[in-house]
């Protein structure tokens, strides 16, 4: 179950409807999901795809995407080092970034400066939906130690690749 906190505001909130609400409001979709069946423990790529089929396909189709995947990220993974910076350092894509965090947990952090420069982060974990719209300012912390098991939907895979703000705020912000 996700947690958000405003560090600026020194609030912290834990009830799904309260985190729901303030995400809704500024445009980010976070939903709940669950595997439509048990998933084994060491369950491939393509059953984790097929568990959460019945709820990816409604939404591929509604956002027009196109592709899905899995991607894992732990201390073993190799370039953990390269992977990290990808990720921790404030970014926009130019289109959604959505994720269903299968297992393991990570944090994304958002930068709103339509909102007086408001910073928070969400903890998302196994369960967790979200939708970071296209063009938002955001950085992912994979966390210490780092365990992510996610599924990612595209438009386009080029649609990925980040743009970097060179703000320097993601320095400032850690869980």
């Amino acid at each position: 179950m996700a947690t958000l906190r405003i560090p600026d505001k020194n609030v912290t909130l834990r009830d799904p409807s309260a985190i729901q609400q303030f995400l809704d409001a500024r445009g980010i979709l976070y939903e709940r999901w669950s595997a439509g069946h048990g998933l084994p423990s060491a369950a491939t790529n393509e059953q984790v795809l097929e568990a959460y089929d019945h709820l990816l396909k409604p939404l591929m189709e509604k956002g027009g995407y196109q592709t899905a995947d899995v991607i894992s990220v732990d201390e073993h993974t190799t370039n953990l080092e390269g992977i990290r910076e990808k990720f921790i350092r404030e970014h926009t894509h130019s289109e959604d970034e959505v994720r269903v965090f299968v297992e393991g947990q990570g944090y994304f952090w958002f930068h709103k400066e339509d909102r007086e420069d408001e910073v928070f982060a969400l903890l998302c974990e196994q369960g967790d939906l979200i939708s970071v719209p296209a063009d938002t300012k955001h950085w992912f912390d994979l966390g210490n130690p780092p365990k992510v098991r996610a599924i990612r939907l595209f438009t386009d895979q080029t649609g990925w690749v980040p743009h970097y703000t060179s703000s320097g705020i993601d320095q400032r912000y850690r869980w």
